[in-house]
């Protein structure tokens, strides 16, 4: 049974300040609450609609600890974020931050990607290739916001994101690190790297002069038509398919 403090504590978490006050948050759909209950994600919360609840019994029972409660459609969609509200949600406990900065392999670091969907595709993103660590200025969209989490698809569960000093974080790294710049080499010239940092840029003014000037590598998409810029996420999936080593 949904109580008002259930509602209200779940409508909260849409807040960042509240995501860190509980230390949770939401990921909502089918898709997505399928994939958090497969995990080893510890889950809080699960919140369906008595059909599917009744069909994912198996699922919900692998999370002794979770909280189940059963809604109607009408109470669903007053506690979803999605536009079309679909069957369930779950709450989850936020990963811990990670003090093992710097990482030695291959890694994503954003400079103030500020847009939720941008930064949901990057994870995305990441997931596809393989990247397991994206680096975010403190500046960025929060990686946990609901929007996020739903353009991640899932990402959430394989990538570690965390938010650090971007210039502290360059200066301890021990690797290349290859700045996406208006400027830089043709990147369908340049050698694949073994492992590295890929830095991209805010969505309208790019990389800030001192982390472009940290870089050991700039490169860039050549372009062909009128556009001014290529989309952050969308520069991102480029470079990671060109400069990435190819199995």
């Amino acid at each position: 049974m949904l109580l008002k403090s259930h509602a209200k504590y779940i409508r909260s978490l849409a807040q960042q300040k509240y995501r860190k006050l509980h230390n949770a948050y939401v990921a909502e759909g089918e898709k997505l609450a399928r994939e958090w209950l497969e995990s080893d994600a510890e889950i809080l919360m699960v919140v369906g609609l008595e059909s599917w609840l009744r069909q994912h019994e198996k699922l919900t029972a692998r999370h002794p600890q979770a909280e189940v409660l059963t809604v109607t459609e009408s109470q669903l969609a007053s506690l979803s974020s999605l536009q079309t509200p679909n069957q369930v949600l779950v709450v989850a406990r936020l990963p811990q931050e990670d003090a093992s900065l710097p990482v030695e392999e291959w890694c994503l670091a954003l400079d103030t990607i500020q847009d939720p969907g941008n930064m949901g595709t990057i994870i995305r993103i990441a997931d596809w290739f393989g990247i397991r660590h994206v680096v975010c200025s403190p500046d960025c969209a929060d990686a946990f916001a609901p929007k996020v989490v739903q353009a991640a698809m899932g990402g959430h569960l394989r990538v570690d994101v965390q938010k650090t000093d971007l210039e502290s974080f360059i200066r301890n790294a021990e690797m290349p690190v290859i700045a996406a710049t208006l400027s830089g080499e043709n990147a369908y010239h340049v050698t694949s790297f073994e492992k590295g940092i890929l830095l991209i840029g805010n969505e309208s003014k790019g990389l800030s002069p001192e982390l472009a000037a940290m870089a050991t590598h700039q490169v860039t998409i050549p372009r062909k038509g009128g556009a001014e810029s290529l989309n952050a996420a969308v520069s991102a999936g480029i470079l990671c398919a060109l400069l990435l080593p190819h199995a």
